[in-house]
């Protein structure tokens, strides 16, 4: 492969990582913190990329790094069967079950419901809703049916489109911004860096980078490049492509969050900021220039996940069901689970999310450092151990307090104690502290045992 064409390669598969990580939770998220932000925007912004843009480069290096086939094998350095619990559950989690259905949804309520008017029942909104996901998924299943050709479809056509959406938008805003920053709100007061991480866990790309860290070593190999270092020097400049851009659009819409109070006032929700900072630069044409954007931001990303769901479970259970069989019946999934509406798949994924983030975190740090402790399993097995209870507990109590008269039971107890006793546990990094425990108790145990092999 020539340089040029290598070039031409590189980027092309960056752009389609780009759009297959960039959803509405994309947009969304920097809009809102910019507006609660204020003028503490840049120190926030620079912890929200470490998360948001850093993370996923990160984990889709991580796999690259590691030479594993897949998530499993690479999630299997613990034990086997956790590489296929885990593996499944994640995949399960970002798929069919929860994200993405909520990528129609999103892209219905943003792009779509506000065209309906105030005063359109709600057997005309849930009606809009399901004939709208008819045809969001029917455009899924037809560009997941071809993965060979998701570089051309998106990375050639889709993004391109999605960027220059994004840029009349965030440029415009920049230029004639609506006015100065406004003070931060109390959350922003102070530890803006620190408030400015966890946001970012809200893009959830660390959990689908090791998803579509596959789709692009696929998309690399099939360009006929076959040694490794090659194969993971393409993947990382194709990261940093995707990585660079993600930071860019956050950063600028941000910004445009930070200087939009002045001109349409505190927003509840990422969603309204957007939609009312189109209407103020635009009107009528920046609500119709917003749909354009969240749709392909959705699709691309619900494509992505079909995908990636598709391909594992056609290897994990093989001679099953076809690959094709598998982007079916994931596309009539979602379709089900997205018809029950936005609330409803946020309320029941969140509980989730917040118990496999850190074991997604630990598994990217240990495949950066296997060469460090010589890949041996008690590591994996210590780290893991240590990550997973907070992890429990972390999930246990989101989905504990959802239920009505459950404030005061024993996960709460267990709760309020760790909050005075264990380091960042208040700021929903609990599990960290444990983790490196952990890792340092099974390098400590590494050095006393056999060699044993990955």
């Amino acid at each position: 492969m020539s340089n040029n064409t290598n070039k031409s390669a590189f980027i092309a598969t960056g752009l389609m990582l780009f759009a297959l990580f960039f959803g509405a939770g994309n947009l969304i998220f920097p809009a809102s913190m910019g507006q609660q932000a204020g003028n503490h925007i840049w120190e926030t912004m620079l912890g929200f990329l470490i998360t948001g843009a850093g993370l996923p480069l990160l984990g889709v290096i991580a796999v690259g790094y590691s030479n594993s086939r897949d998530l499993q094998q690479l999630a299997s350095r613990v034990t086997p069967w956790y590489g296929v619990i885990f593996t499944v559950a994640l995949y399960l989690a970002i798929g069919p079950l929860f994200a993405t259905p909520r990528t129609a949804t999103v892209s219905f309520e943003i792009g779509v419901l506000p065209f309906l008017g105030d005063d359109a029942s709600a057997t005309v909104k849930d009606t809009a809703l399901r004939v709208f996901c008819l045809f969001f998924f029917a455009c899924s299943y037809w560009l997941s049916i071809s993965p060979g050709k998701l570089v051309d479809r998106i990375g050639k056509i889709l993004t391109p489109i999605l960027l220059l959406s994004i840029a009349i938008l965030v440029l415009t805003a920049a230029i004639k911004p609506m006015g100065e920053p406004a003070a931060p709100t109390d959350a922003y007061q102070t530890g803006a860096f620190a408030k400015g991480l966890i946001e970012g866990y809200g893009t959830m790309d660390a959990l689908a980078s090791l998803v579509f860290a596959i789709i692009v070593i696929d998309a690399v190999r099939a360009m006929g490049i076959t040694d490794s270092r090659q194969v993971l020097s393409l993947t990382t400049r194709a990261g940093l492509v995707a990585a660079g851009c993600l930071a860019v659009v956050y950063v600028f819409i941000g910004y445009m969050g930070a200087t939009s109070v002045a001109g349409i006032g505190v927003q509840e929700t990422g969603a309204a900021v957007l939609s009312q900072s189109a209407g103020h630069y635009f009107g009528h044409f920046g609500k119709i220039l917003l749909a354009v954007i969240v749709f392909l931001a959705c699709l691309s990303t619900a494509v992505g996940l079909i995908t990636s769901c598709a391909e594992y479970f056609d290897r994990l259970l093989p001679n099953r069901l076809t690959y094709g069989k598998w982007v079916l019946m994931f596309t009539l999934v979602s379709f089900g689970f997205a018809n029950f509406g936005l609330s409803a798949i946020i309320k029941f994924s969140v509980p989730v999310l917040m118990l496999l983030y850190p074991l997604t975190v630990a598994i990217i740090a240990l495949a950066f450092l296997d060469n460090l402790f010589g890949g041996k399993r008690i590591v994996y097995i210590c780290t893991i151990l240590g990550t997973l209870p907070i992890a429990i507990l972390d999930g246990w109590k989101t989905a504990h307090s959802m239920l009505d008269g459950a404030k005061d039971g024993l996960v709460m107890q267990i709760d309020s104690t760790l909050k005075t006793i264990l380091p960042f546990y208040s700021s929903g990094l609990g599990w960290l502290l444990p983790a490196v425990v952990g890792f340092v108790v099974g390098f400590a145990l590494s050095k006393t045992m056999k060699t044993e092999s990955k």
